[in-house]
């Protein structure tokens, strides 16, 4: 199981000297707390920001600064290095002293000034290499005093599995391992939507051990209608000979919020990622939870968070993703420590790329495709585990979509038969 090329470019420990003879960039706000900011463009991908934290050091010190940011950085597939390689390419930073944002499509903030870093992509796939680190002036003439900017730009190899759905999720589709333009079969799914499937598939400790009633809930008969909660659902990865090599099972049952038909945040619905435990076909051992539910607001966003199961047991989960994502439109389900908030990351055990998976908005196909980092796949059971993920977080789309939509029939095989 060879992995795909994938190179990372990495901009980092980002921080900004300000001069006295810099002016406020509003009314009553001042250079000390004054929020800064850049932007960064490189090629063909979506700009970013990222804030600046400002250095109280000399403008004559050219020592690294003591607080610094970093940005989430660019990933490059092996088509994309294909593609660039040999050209001169330039990484465009814009700095801005301001509120961020725009308004009337006019940028917010005041521009203090523009660097650019020269970047070559030869050999990045097997190699480091830094292009840019220390201190730049943002300004262009040497007799005045102008703003600084500490950046660091490196690219690193970041070599990744990548694999596909064959189909939907729902339809227990084959999984295929992608290289380049070789699509082989490594994984095989099945799907179950019945209630009963999951107390067979999960150990009996799962219900009865006191360590995990915790996580799981006791609804009230109103709840228990049909139609009114969604439970049971499952899907099983198995490998090539057959043989299940991880699932994610619907542990908590997604249900509407009282007066409404929709998953709330306060209430949500939550999927065990499991790997085989022992022999036993029906015995499995918790890796991970995956709590989705609905976001409400002007944009109804699926809102999720993944918590890593300690082996103390389920009641003491280590959080290493949260986040939204449009139910329209979909988006991209990613763990990894540079995308996360600095509360999170203090917590999470996770450095670097960890996996990311595509998700379809409401009402399309969805495929998705999961990239895993090397360093986290050791044989192809850990790669399952990520596949049965991407599935769970796939899935939640459904299971949050409101109660007054019908879903398809693939998700309504229990209730079928409890009215036949």
């Amino acid at each position: 199981m060879d992995p795909c090329p994938f190179v990372r470019l990495i901009i980092e420990s980002l921080a900004l000297k300000l001069p006295l003879s810099i002016k406020p960039a509003g009314s009553g706000v001042y250079p000390a707390t004054t929020p800064c900011y850049c932007t960064l463009r490189f090629k063909n991908f979506p700009s970013q920001t990222a804030l600046l934290p400002l250095s109280s050091a000399a403008a004559t010190d050219t020592c690294p600064p003591s607080s610094a940011a970093s940005s989430s950085g660019f990933h490059l597939d092996s088509a994309a290095v294909r593609s660039l390689s040999g050209k001169p390419l330039t990484l465009r930073v814009s700095v801005y002293t301001g509120r961020m944002g725009r308004t009337c499509g006019v940028t917010c903030g005041k521009l203090i000034g523009r660097v650019r870093v020269s970047i070559n992509l030869d050999g990045a796939e097997s190699r480091v290499a830094v292009f840019q680190n220390g201190w730049m002036k943002l300004g262009s003439e040497p007799d005045k005093p102008t703003a600084r900017l500490h950046l660091t730009v490196r690219a690193e190899p970041d070599p990744r599995f990548v694999f596909q759905f064959g189909g939907e999720p729902e339809c227990s589709p084959v999984v295929f391992q992608i290289q380049g333009n070789i699509r082989q079969p490594v994984f095989s799914c099945k799907f179950s939507a019945d209630r009963n499937a999951r107390s067979r598939s999960l150990p009996s400790d799962f219900t009865t051990n006191n360590t995990t009633r915790g996580w799981l809930r006791t609804f009230s008969s109103e709840r228990e209608k049909p139609g009114r909660e969604r439970k049971g659902w499952m899907i099983i990865i198995h490998d090539l000979s057959g043989s299940p090599v991880a699932a994610a099972s619907m542990i908590t049952p997604f249900v509407p919020s009282p007066g409404s038909d929709r998953v709330s945040r306060s209430n949500p619905g939550a999927w065990l990622i499991l790997r085989p435990h022992g022999y036993s076909v029906s015995s499995w051992k918790p890796w991970g939870r995956l709590e989705a539910w609905r976001e409400r607001g002007p944009i109804y966003c699926l809102g999720y968070k993944f918590e890593l199961v300690a082996d103390t047991g389920l009641t003491s989960g280590i959080p290493i993703a949260e986040g939204t994502m449009n139910v329209k439109k979909g988006g991209q389900f990613c763990i990894d420590s540079r995308l996360q908030d600095s509360a999170l990351s203090s917590l999470s055990p996770v450095r670097g790329f960890v996996m990311s998976s595509t998700v379809e908005g409401e009402g399309k196909v969805s495929k998705p495709t999961v990239q895993v980092g090397v360093q986290h796949v050791t044989c192809m059971p850990d790669a399952a585990l990520f596949v049965a993920l991407s599935a769970a977080i796939d899935l939640s789309i459904d299971a949050c979509r409101l109660f007054s939509h019908k879903l398809r029939k693939e998700f309504l095989h229990e209730q079928q038969e409890s009215f036949s």
